[in-house]
């Protein structure tokens, strides 16, 4: 599969094309909170197959210098294990590469800590020499 990375923001209707894809219904609920969630983040990167279809997107929320979020990675089910999604996180962490702090809080889905370690991440609990904390309010 044949992709490039783009520094865009798609517009509503591919938005909620690719979160529905992966079953982000939160996000879909409201188009206009999408829009603005995506309008609001400090880079977002697609993926696009050649027939300029988005196979993946990827945006943080930053201060651009001292952290960095990973607030949302998504590829569509079928470019799954197609080198998307490694693609798209490569590009954000050589972007942030002079930022102290990556963050990204993710659910516990078979396979999810592979991935993030082949690509430099910790599991917060597994830091060392002093093991961290994280914290998080859901509503």
């Amino acid at each position: 599969m044949t992709f490039a990375i783009r520094d865009e923001r798609p517009g509503t209707d591919e938005l909620l094309t690719l979160y529905d894809a992966v079953g982000w219904t939160v996000y879909t609920q409201d188009p206009a909170d999408l829009a603005r969630a995506i309008a609001g983040s400090h880079t977002v990167l697609t993926a696009r197959d050649d027939d300029d279809r988005m196979l993946g997107l990827v945006r943080t929320v930053s201060d651009g210098v001292t952290i960095v979020y990973v607030q949302d990675l998504l590829v569509v089910p079928e470019a799954h294990r197609s080198g998307v999604g490694g693609a798209l996180l490569d590009a954000v962490l050589e972007r942030y590469a002079g930022v102290r702090q990556t963050v990204l809080l993710t659910d516990a889905e078979p396979g999810q800590r592979a991935f993030y370690e082949s690509r430099g991440f910790v599991e917060v609990h597994d830091v060392a020499p002093q093991p961290l904390r994280s914290f998080v309010v859901l509503r």
